[in-house]
Formats: structure tokens, sequence, C-alpha cells
């Protein structure tokens, strides 16, 4: 089992940062690849970055490349989701999930969502 807990969402102008926080937790964690995915009100949950526990391998949308930075704290089992350049596009809700690549189905475990809303 795997827990996950993300934190650090809010309301932020364009052109604003926002850091989000993933806490995870359980047995089995570091035997998946960490992932943030976001969901905008009607449409579908969509990959934006992922990264690796042990080497810290990265992958990231196109829409966010240059803008956000993914990154892995292993002491505190944290994944960072840095966010720059924001934009009114960016608004939606940010989940955290453990699995592998950057397809939703392929991800087992998801946290519960922080709101990030990007105003113009």
């Amino acid at each position: 089992q795997v827990q996950l807990v993300e934190s650090g969402g809010g309301l932020v102008q364009a052109g604003g940062s926002l850091r989000l926080s993933c806490v995870a937790s359980g047995p089995t964690f570091r035997n998946y690849a960490m992932g943030w995915f976001r969901q905008a009100p009607g449409k579908e949950r969509e990959f934006v970055a992922a990264i690796t526990w042990n080497i810290g391998s990265t992958n990231y949308a196109d829409s966010v490349v240059g803008r956000f930075t993914i990154s892995r704290d292993n002491a505190k089992n944290t994944v960072y989701l840095s966010m720059n350049s924001l934009k009114p596009a960016d608004t939606a809700v940010y989940y955290c999930g453990a699995g592998w690549g950057e397809r939703t189905r392929d991800y087992d475990y998801w946290g519960q969502g922080t709101q990030v809303t990007v105003s113009s």
C-alpha cells in the first residue's frame, strides 16, 4: 500500500510561482515512480511530470517544459513540483500519483489533490 498527501496549492496571479509537495508513505512506495498530474474542470486528468526515487530521472509534458521542475527529497519521502511563470491555463486540481510513465491508467495510487488557481 502507498499513501500520498499533497499540499501547497493556492491562488496566484499569472506569472507567479507555487511549489507543491507530495509526501509518500507505506512499505512499497519506492517501487514506483512518482508523477504529478492535473485535471481542469470538464477535462481529463493529464500528465505533468514524473521522477524516479533512485536516480531522479525526470520526464515532463511539453506544456510545462522550462516552467515546472519536479524534484525529490529521499530523506523526507517527498516529491516537489516547482511551478514558475504560471498561466491561467495551469489552473487545475493537481494530483500526485505512484506508478509509471505518462498515462493515468498506469498509476496505482493517488493523493487527494490540491487546487491551483492562476488568475489573469
